[in-house]
Order: structure tokens, then C-alpha cells, then sequence
């Protein structure tokens, strides 16, 4: 839940079904969650390159379509949280299950031969994504949309721990590394949203005690940050 003390702002009141711990336009007019937009460019940019190296080296047309997909959840991502309108919200939220298809599907054929197609795996992961949309649409339910990417994302892991594990032993430093990050990442994101208002009243307090102090040794930043916030 977001902050009690969000403004007004460019793209007008909030229509999303979720509204995250950033307070609203407290960094620009233009932008509802400033620093939760601006660090999606990190979805967007890299998997970029990743599609042009993919189409460079040959690869198969599932591993660009991956890169690509990541790539649109990072600009879905980005409009979301921009403007925190709920049409943005799907433009995030159902191409997070689309790309996690394709992700899965790229992970039970890499083992298959070049240029394969399995289209019995196809056709399931499809109805699997027709059905999630059509449902998300109708009840818009934010659990719903999370309990299903969280079954998309187990399924992942589950075969990723079988390929280092038993195919490809020599990548399980890599593989358990990324688990890890993975994990951490879903920890900072639950702590986020659990304890919004005491972190929010600390990182509050904690500046105004500071600031000075933070001014001074890192700039303007800190400044661009939090200084919406002493008004409130």
C-alpha cells in the first residue's frame, strides 16, 4: 500500500488494483513512482542486445522471443508504474505469464534437436496463458495474476535445479547463484510491501536527521529523493 501522503499528478488518479510503497510523484508531475519506473530501463535495455547477439550467433527463434518478452514486461513495467493506470497494469502483468511461457517452453526443449518444435508443450502453455487472461480479466484479482506467475516461476526453478544438477553439473554454481539473487530479490519485495509505513517513517526520519550531513557527501540525489518529503 502506498504512503498517505502521495499528490496529484499528470496521468490523474490511481486506477491500478495495486499501488506499491513509492510515494506518488514525490520526485516529478510527470512520473507516479519515479524510481520504480526509471529502474526498469534494466528489462528493457539489456535483453535488447541479448535478442541482437541471439540473431547474430543463429540462434533459435525461442531464444530472441525470450529476450523480447522480457524486454515488453520491462515496458509494461515501465508504463505501470508511471502512470498507475489499471489498462498499464495488464500491459505488466500478462506478459509477465506470457514470457514466463515462453521461458518454460525453452527450458523443456533445450535438449531437443535444432529447429524442433514441440507443439503439444505449445499448445499447452497457450491455453494455459488464454486461460489465466481471460480469468485475471474478469475477477482482477492482483492474487490470482501472483499465485499463477508463482506456478510458472516453481516450475522453473524445478526443471532449472534438474538441468544443473543432473545434466549440466558444472553450471550449478551459476544456477544456484541465480536462485539466490532470485530469492533475495522476493524477500526485499515482500519486506517492501509488509512494512511500507515504518520503513517509509524511518527513511523520513533518518533524512530529515541527516541532511545535511547526506547533501554534502553525495549531492544532489539524495536531495531529488527525499525532499518532496518534508512537506508531509
Amino acid at each position: 500500500m502506498a504512503p498517505a501522503a502521495d499528490r496529484k499528478g499528470y496521468w490523474g488518479p490511481t486506477t491500478s488494483t495495486l499501488d506499491w510503497c513509492e510515494e506518488n510523484y514525490a520526485v516529478t508531475w510527470y512520473i507516479a513512482e519515479f524510481w520504480n519506473t526509471v529502474s526498469n530501463l534494466i528489462m528493457i535495455i539489456p535483453p535488447i542486445f541479448g535478442a541482437i547477439q541471439s540473431i547474430r550467433d543463429g540462434l533459435e527463434k525461442r531464444y530472441i522471443a525470450s529476450y523480447l518478452a522480457l524486454t515488453v514486461v520491462g515496458m509494461g513495467s515501465w508504463c505501470f508504474h508511471m502512470t498507475l493506470k489499471y489498462e498499464m497494469q495488464l500491459l505488466d502483468e500478462l506478459p509477465m505469464i506470457y514470457s514466463c511461457c515462453i521461458f518454460v517452453y525453452c527450458m523443456f526443449e533445450c535438449f531437443k534437436a535444432k529447429n524442433s518444435v514441440n507443439y503439444h508443450l505449445l499448445f499447452t502453455l497457450i491455453l494455459f496463458s488464454l486461460i489465466v487472461t481471460t480469468v485475471y480479466l474478469k475477477v482482477k484479482e492482483p492474487v490470482f495474476h501472483q499465485v499463477m506467475y508463482g506456478v510458472l516461476v516453481f516450475t522453473l526453478v524445478v526443471r532449472s535445479i534438474y538441468i544443473v544438477t543432473w545434466v549440466y553439473p558444472w553450471l550449478r554454481g551459476l544456477g544456484y547463484t541465480s536462485l539466490g539473487i532470485f530469492l533475495l530479490g522476493f524477500l526485499f519485495w515482500n519486506i517492501d510491501n509488509i512494512f511500507c509505513e515504518s520503513l517509509s517513517l524511518y527513511t523520513r526520519t533518518l533524512y530529515l536527521r541527516y541532511r545535511p550531513k547526506v547533501k554534502f557527501l553525495f549531492g544532489i540525489w539524495p536531495v531529488i529523493l527525499f525532499e518532496p518529503l518534508r512537506k508531509h
